[in-house]
């Protein structure tokens, strides 16, 4: 059986030879949005080995008050261009035939000025340097957030611009896609829910109005791309709230992102502000996807808690997405993808000096494909 996972796309001007696209992961561990020459480093290295044809890099802020923590990347200043275009020259002299790289341009919005994951990933204290943060409207992220600043006509230009320099700086760095970050509760996201945003001028109200920035920006991103450069966007898929944005409203979103020239989408959710239940299991987020697939005809990913192999090769084999993203597989393995090909009894391609842990010369390779492979195999049409 010929495996769907391990068979080659066209995403938009980009062929790859597989289905599989390391997730962007906040790593926050930059400095003043520079890539860190030791963390990011041995961090994109890994990922350029791992098998996986993309490989998108965490959300990086287009503006320095963008960022969600002082740790997190930024492409804003010729300092943070010039870490980032050091880092991926490197990852990209350690990366397996056919990779590519990709990077998520970002605007935290009302969710920035924050402490990092391990410092609790509350707001900043006036004593630890945060600073105002803006939004659609001013609406706390969640009680004991700061109020945001409501985005005033010159506010909104300024950020429609930062995107589009920061796409710019992209293009000179050498990354090969961009792709904008509309989920999550961050600042794009925000302008598109009902939730945070409540503004009655032209970027406020109705859906179309709602949708306007996000669309500005796309298509002005687009135009200051060359067309050899793939461009897409992830979107959410439902708030998981009442009145909140829905997976049919995401696939009139994505209907448009397609028709302003994006390749691709990739459909999580979540995010819009504090104290949401999530009904999170594994591959929770792949019918919004097939929805958002289904519904508006354009290439689509699929992200969150996709972990196993065949499960993977399930989901882009019966047609629920083009691709699957993972994140916290490929930190849990970074190996991940040369397992599964195993596991699907394909072929993938190592560095000759890891050569030696392919099946024939090392017996753990066995422990990647399990007896009852071709059972499981069965399931998957």
């Amino acid at each position: 059986m010929r495996s769907t996972l391990f068979s080659p796309i066209q995403l938009g001007p980009l062929e790859l030879p597989n289905r599989i696209v390391v997730s962007p992961m906040c790593q926050y561990s930059a400095d003043d949005g520079c890539a860190n020459p030791v963390w990011h480093r041995q961090h994109w290295a890994q990922l350029a080995m791992s098998g996986a044809a993309l490989v998108v890099v965490e959300a990086t802020g287009v503006e320095r008050i963008g960022r969600i923590t002082h740790g997190c990347l930024g492409i804003y200043s010729d300092a943070s261009e010039a870490a980032m275009a050091r880092e991926l020259a490197a990852a990209k002299r350690l990366a397996l035939p056919g990779t590519r790289f990709g990077i998520q341009l970002a605007h935290a919005g009302r969710k920035a000025s924050a402490q990092v994951p391990w410092a609790g990933g509350k707001p900043l204290a006036p004593g630890e340097d945060p600073w105002p943060t803006v939004a659609p409207s001013a609406i706390p992220f969640d009680d004991g957030w700061p109020t945001p600043q409501a985005l005033d006509d010159a506010g909104i230009a300024r950020i429609r611009e930062a995107f589009v320099a920061a796409a710019r700086r992209a293009l000179a760095v050498g990354f090969d896609e961009v792709e904008l970050h509309m989920a999550h509760g961050y600042l794009l996201h925000a302008f598109l829910s009902p939730l945070s945003n409540r503004r009655t001028d032209g970027y406020g109200g109705t859906l179309a109005n709602r949708m306007r920035l996000p669309l500005e920006i796309a298509r002005a991103v687009r135009a200051a791309l060359p067309s050899r450069m793939a461009l897409g966007a992830r979107i959410t898929g439902t708030d998981w709230v009442d009145d909140g944005w829905t997976v049919e409203d995401a696939v009139i979103l994505a209907r448009e992102l397609k028709a302003a020239g994006l390749d691709f989408v990739c459909v999580s959710s979540g995010g819009i502000r504090g104290g949401v239940r999530v009904p999170v299991e594994p591959a929770y987020q792949v019918p919004l996807a097939a929805r958002v697939r289904e519904g508006a005809g354009i290439a689509t990913r699929a992200v969150g808690l996709i972990a196993d192999a065949v499960q993977a090769e399930r989901i882009v084999a019966v047609g629920q997405a083009d691709l699957v993203a993972l994140a916290r597989a490929f930190l849990d393995n970074p190996r991940w993808a040369w397992h599964a090909a195993d596991r699907l009894g394909t072929k993938l391609s190592y560095p000759p000096q890891y050569a030696r842990v392919a099946a024939p010369l090392w017996p753990g390779a066995k422990l990647a494909r399990p007896a009852d492979f071709d059972k499981e195999m069965a399931t998957v049409p």
